[in-house]
């Protein structure tokens, strides 16, 4: 059985995240997107990819942070479920791509509790590296339609 687990990490507002590697199917550069009328601000629109129209949703507005003028560093992942029962594709804009780290699954620690105020339904887990933390996602829940989509909630702040 496997103990260790590859993450693509990467920055949003000065914070290092990650999502488990085997559900990114690819990272492009920024471009523009079709926007779609009546929809929640963090959803940028959809783009056609090789024939599959994939919703793009701005990482930052989804959890609750300032919007940021996109530049040549910002990127979309776009990131596929492994459920091969439910699919499901959607590109995430971050900040920037940082690094693909391996952790040991038992050096992945549980995030405390933060009571009713912050959603933890994102948040997988907390790995220590190179004396820096970074909050590792929960890749089926961003990939799920009903949380990544659910506007009735007030947005977390993952800001650390």
């Amino acid at each position: 059985m496997e103990h260790e687990q590859e993450y693509l990490t990467f920055v949003l507002n000065d914070q290092e995240f990650g999502v488990d590697i085997l559900c990114v199917q690819e990272i492009r550069v920024w471009s523009s997107v079709t926007p779609l009328p009546n929809k929640p601000s963090y959803i940028k629109g959809v783009i056609n990819l090789r024939g599959i129209i994939i919703p793009i949703v701005d990482l930052r507005q989804r959890f609750g942070l300032a919007p940021l003028e996109y530049n040549k560093q910002t990127v979309t992942i776009i990131l596929r479920t492994q459920n091969t029962r439910k699919p499901m594709v959607v590109g995430i804009v971050v900040d920037a791509v940082s690094e693909v780290y391996k952790f040991d699954k038992n050096a992945i620690r549980t995030a405390p509790e933060f009571g009713q105020h912050i959603d933890n339904c994102f948040v997988k887990g907390l790995a220590d590296i190179d004396s820096k933390l970074i909050i590792l996602l929960e890749t089926q829940t961003l990939l799920d339609q009903d949380e990544l989509y659910n506007v009735n909630q007030v947005q977390p702040s993952l800001a650390v």
